[in-house]
């Protein structure tokens, strides 16, 4: 079950720290703080694969609320959707581990924003993922550039280029056939 709780709990942390005057910068990193519970664990008790990505997702939120963005999503009827990503998993996150989750803008194109983000349990790191992002009109589904956005949110001539294995990760998921009705499993 998607982590309701947690999700309000952090969304109203969120935006006390913003309204505080805890907002972030674009080129700031956001930090979230947890504790591993019983609900996050698989079979083997140790964090859920898909639970990572899911409080992943907190991460995220935080960082578009201390950054503005998340205010203008609501403004301007906007969603903040992920258009793809890659994972690494190098530790095991058990129960009752003490969990940050460190979330920051890695890069800028025209039409995608690219977050990076870190799962550290009891001081070390577990997991990384690279998430490809955007912005959507609700009203049209379509996703706008990424200079509408930034100049939304104060700001100009931000150049935030995709480093070298970011690029050749984008470079490659777009050689990735996606499923058609023609070519199904």
């Amino acid at each position: 079950m998607y982590p309701f709780i947690r999700l309000t709990t952090n969304m109203i942390k969120s935006s006390l720290d913003y309204k505080k005057g805890n907002a972030l910068d674009i080129h700031d990193t956001s930090e979230i703080k947890l504790v591993a519970n019983i609900s996050d664990m698989d079979n083997f008790l140790e964090m859920n694969n898909g639970r990572i990505l899911t409080l992943f997702d907190l991460g995220r939120n935080d960082f578009a609320i201390r950054t503005g963005l998340g205010k203008n999503l609501i403004r301007h009827r906007w969603g903040f959707v992920v258009a793809g990503s890659t994972i690494q998993y190098r530790k095991r996150v058990r129960l009752f581990d003490k969990v940050t989750i460190k979330t920051h803008l890695k890069a800028v194109d025209e039409r995608w924003f690219y977050m990076e983000q870190t799962m550290w349990a009891n001081g070390k790191p577990c997991s990384h993922a690279l998430l490809r992002t955007g912005v959507t009109s609700l009203k049209t589904g379509k996703v706008l550039d990424t200079k509408t956005v930034l100049e939304t949110l104060g700001y100009h001539d931000i150049d935030m280029p995709l480093d070298d294995w970011v690029q050749a990760w984008a470079d490659t998921d777009k050689l990735r056939p996606f499923p058609t009705v023609a070519n199904t499993l």
